[in-house]
C-alpha cells in the first residue's frame, strides 16, 4: 500500500499540471464584434470573416434585432387586412392530366359562378383613410371590409383602380389612423434587408412579419401587367399578402407586395415580388386627384435585343429597346423614329431593357420635350420628342406600315423596308409583306412568327400592305390561305378569319 502512494501522487501531479497548462495557453477568449476595427468591444458575438473596407456602420446582431422589432411595432398598425365579397369565376382545371384547360372548358362549358370571399392586405397612407393595395385584391368586389390591427372594422369604397400597374386605392371612414411612411424604391439596393407585412392565408394570421433581402430589381413579365420592374425578395410572401407592405430597414414602405413564384404549389418558395413604391405613389396620386392614371407615351412597340441580333447589327451593347412597330401620328412617328431603331437613352438615362424604358416613359410628364437617343446604322442619333398622353384606344390605333389588327388573324404586318429587312435578316428586295407580331393566343401563333414574309393570299400575289389589305377584303370564305416564305423555305398556311 505504501508503494502506491508515490504513484498516486504522480498521477495527481500530472493532472494538475495539465489543467494549469490548459488554462494558461488554451484559455477561450471573448470573441467580439466591432462596429469597425478601431472601436472598442460591443459585446459577445462572432467576428465576421471579413469586413468591407471603410464601412463604419456594420450593426451588431443585437442592433439588427432591435431594428426589426422597432420596424414591426411602427409599421404593423398601418397595415390592414382586406376581406372582399366577390363573384368568383371559377373555370377550374380540366379533369384530364395534360389536356389544355382552355380547350376543355370551351367544349364542355364553364362551371357556374359563385360568390366567395377573397383575402388581401393594404397600407394606410394618410389619416384621411386612404389605403393602398393591389387591383387584383378588390377587382370585381361587391363588398369590401377593412380590418385594422386593433380589430376595428370598416366598410371601404374603391376610389380608383389601375389594372395596368395592379394598383388600387380604397378609402375608409375612420379616425386615429396610423399612416405608413412611404420611401423611395429608386435607391433600393440588391442585398438590403426588407420586411414583408401582411395577412397571409387567413385573417387569423393578420400582421405577419417576415424578413429577407432584396433579391433583385427590375424583374419583368411577373404578372399580366403592362409595366414591369418588380422588386424581388426572399421575405416570405403568401396568398393574402397581396397589397401589403415591403419595408426597408428605416421603416419606410418601398414596395407593395403583389405576387409569388411557385413550383406548382400555392405556397412561398422564397421568390416574391413587389410593385416599386415610386410607381405605386404616382398611380395613387392620379387615382385620388383625377380618378384615372395619366401616362405619357412614345407610340412604339418595343422588344429586347439579344446576342444574335446584336451580332447581326454589328454592335457591342446588349442593352436598350428595339423598335418593332410605330403607331401612326404618335410622338415617335412625328419625331422621325424608325422601325429597327435601338433606343439606348431616354431623358439622359441609359435604357436597360424594354420594361425599363416603358417604366421611364409612363412616369414622365405629359407634354415634356424629352431627348431620345437611338442607334441607327451603328451610329447614335438624337431626337427631341414631345411626350403625349397615352390614348385609351391605343390598341385600335393604326400602325405605321402595318394594317391588320390582331382581331382578325392575330398578326401584324408591314411593308418591307431596308430597316425591317436588316432587323429580320431578309432580302430588302423581297416582294410581300413582313409579319412583325403574332398574338400568342391566336391560331396564327401555331403557324407564323415575326420575320415571315407573306407573298400570296389565295391566288393573288401581294407586294405591299395595300395589296395585302385589298386581297383580304376580297376574301369571301371564312378561311384564308397564305403562301409564306421563311428563310429559304416556302409553304402554305391556312387560317380562319374571325369577325
Amino acid at each position: 500500500m505504501r508503494k502506491s502512494i508515490p504513484i498516486l501522487s504522480g498521477i495527481i501531479f500530472l493532472i494538475l499540471l495539465g489543467y494549469i497548462i490548459g488554462t494558461s495557453f488554451l484559455k477561450p477568449e471573448r470573441v467580439v464584434f466591432y462596429e469597425n476595427p478601431s472601436q472598442t468591444e460591443r459585446g459577445y458575438s462572432v467576428i465576421p470573416a471579413s469586413m468591407p473596407i471603410g464601412d463604419a456602420n456594420i450593426p451588431s446582431i443585437q442592433s439588427l434585432n432591435e431594428a426589426f422589432v422597432a420596424i414591426s411595432e411602427a409599421v404593423s398598425p398601418a397595415v390592414v387586412t382586406i376581406i372582399v365579397d366577390k363573384v368568383v369565376k371559377n373555370k377550374g382545371a380540366s379533369p384530364f392530366h395534360g389536356m389544355d384547360d382552355d380547350w376543355f372548358w370551351k367544349f364542355f362549358g364553364p362551371m357556374p359562378e359563385y360568390r366567395g370571399k377573397a383575402l388581401g392586405s393594404g397600407v394606410i397612407v394618410d389619416d384621411k383613410g386612404y389605403v393602398l393595395t393591389n387591383n387584383h385584391v378588390v377587382d370585381d368586389a361587391e363588398k369590401i371590409k377593412v380590418k385594422l390591427m386593433d380589430d376595428r372594422e370598416y366598410k371601404a369604397e374603391v376610389i380608383g383602380a389601375d389594372p395596368r400597374s395592379d394598383v388600387a386605392v380604397i378609402k375608409i371612414d375612420a379616425r386615429d389612423l396610423r399612416a405608413a411612411v412611404l420611401g423611395t424604391s429608386e435607391s433600393l439596393r440588391v442585398g438590403e434587408w426588407v420586411l414583408a407585412i401582411g395577412s397571409p392565408l387567413s385573417e387569423d394570421l393578420a400582421h405577419t412579419v417576415t424578413a429577407g433581402i432584396v433579391s433583385a430589381k427590375g424583374r419583368n413579365n411577373i404578372v399580366d401587367s403592362s409595366y414591369g420592374q418588380f422588386i424581388q425578395t426572399d421575405a416570405a410572401i403568401n396568398p393574402g399578402n397581396s397589397g401589403g407592405a415591403l419595408v426597408n430597414i428605416k421603416g419606410e414602405v418601398v414596395g407593395i407586395n403583389t405576387a409569388i413564384a411557385t413550383d406548382g404549389g400555392s405556397g412561398n418558395i422564397g421568390i416574391g415580388f413587389a410593385i416599386p413604391i415610386d410607381l405605386a405613389k404616382k398611380v395613387m396620386k392620379d387615382l385620388i386627384e383625377k380618378g384615372r392614371v395619366v401616362r405619357a407615351w412614345l407610340g412604339v412597340t418595343i422588344g429586347p435585343i439579344d446576342d444574335s441580333f446584336a451580332k447581326a447589327m454589328g454592335i457591342d451593347t446588349r442593352n436598350g429597346a428595339l423598335v418593332s412597330t410605330i403607331v401612326k401620328d404618335s410622338p415617335a412617328d412625328k419625331a422621325g423614329l424608325a422601325v429597327g431603331d435601338l433606343i439606348i437613352r431616354f431623358d439622359g438615362q441609359k435604357v436597360k431593357d424594354p420594361s425599363h424604358l416603358s417604366s421611364m416613359v409612363s412616369n414622365s410628364e405629359v407634354g415634356k420635350v424629352t431627348s431620345v437617343v437611338v442607334l441607327r446604322d451603328k451610329k447614335e442619333k438624337e431626337f427631341k420628342i414631345k411626350l403625349e398622353e397615352m390614348p385609351d384606344d391605343i390598341e385600335n390605333r393604326p400602325i405605321r406600315g402595318s394594317t391588320e389588327s390582331t382581331s382578325k388573324l392575330g398578326i401584324m404586318v408591314q411593308d418591307i423596308t431596308e430597316d425591317a429587312a436588316r432587323q429580320y435578316d431578309i432580302n430588302p428586295d423581297e416582294k410581300g409583306v413582313l409579319v412583325t407580331n403574332v398574338d400568342r393566343n391566336s391560331e396564327a401563333a401555331n403557324a407564323l412568327r415575326p420575320g415571315d414574309v407573306i407573298k400570296r393570299i389565295g391566288y393573288q400575289d401581294v407586294k405591299n400592305v395595300a395589296e395585302y389589305r385589298a386581297a383580304l377584303d376580297k376574301t369571301d370564305s371564312e378561311y384564308v390561305m397564305f403562301l409564306v416564305k421563311r428563310g429559304n423555305n416556302t409553304f402554305f398556311v391556312t387560317l380562319e378569319l374571325t369577325k
